[in-house]
């Protein structure tokens, strides 16, 4: 029996939340089988009972065609619709409250939480003037947080693409800060020269130790995008 079902084309065509029930399975199962099935499930908006309807050859397409929308990396968006209601990126990171900070920070590591992070990252804009915008002050509820994960998927992997670059260039800018400090420091006596460039190291290797902290725990929960392989023939053999 053929089942039909609805693709989707890009990221845009999948939500947060559908993302978020799919890492969720994936962190708590090794059954690359059962992993496979329920990606199509899920994604395709399906029931497990249909996704045993579909041919092999056509799920191990499905899972490969996944795969290659997964590894695009898209870019930031800096404004987006959703409930016929227009949404646009914090203006201004370097001003953030202090709430809006402990939130972000709280909730960005993890993909489960990662509609909270959504929802202080972006919110209704309330004056735009061309590429320029306004948005709502920020008043934090659970509806409000809860509504992000509607939210498609090529704006949540945006926002994280960004911020992994946002740390990847702090990284480079300490370094080439450190070094051009070191210089200088080398250019007095070597006494000042062999205390500074331990001290110097020692600054260096902390800063760099606490960004690297800050990108291992956003693999470490789960910010991966997708790893699931075909499913084999001598597993599948219930599939029709």
């Amino acid at each position: 029996m053929e089942v039909t079902i609805k693709v989707p084309a890009t990221l845009s065509d999948i939500t947060l939340e559908q993302y978020q029930e799919f890492i969720k399975i994936q962190s708590n199962s090794n059954d690359e089988e059962f992993i496979a099935q329920k990606m199509i499930s899920i994604f395709c908006d399906i029931t497990m009972v249909e996704v045993l309807k579909i041919r092999l050859t056509s799920l191990n397409d499905l899972v490969k065609h996944f795969g290659e929308l997964f590894n695009k990396k898209p870019k930031l968006q800096e404004r987006f619709e959703l409930g016929g209601v227009e949404y646009g990126f914090i203006p201004s990171l370097e001003k953030l409250s202090f709430g809006e900070y402990i939130d972000l920070e709280t909730n960005l590591a993890k993909w489960e939480d990662y509609h909270i992070a959504l929802s202080v990252l972006y919110r209704p804009i309330t004056n735009k003037v061309s590429n320029m915008h306004d948005i709502e002050e920020y008043n934090p509820n659970e509806q409000k947080q809860n509504l992000m994960k509607l939210a498609p998927l090529d704006v949540a992997i945006g926002a994280t693409l960004f911020f992994w670059t946002l740390e990847r260039d702090l990284q480079r800018a300490i370094l080439t800060y450190s070094r051009r400090q070191m210089k200088k420091t080398k250019s007095k006596t070597s006494q000042v020269e062999d205390s500074s460039d331990a001290l110097g190291g020692g600054i260096i290797q902390s800063t760099l130790s606490q960004v690297e902290m800050l990108l291992n725990s956003n693999r470490s929960q789960g910010l991966t995008f997708f790893n699931v392989s075909p499913i084999s023939l001598t597993k599948s053999k219930k599939q029709k």
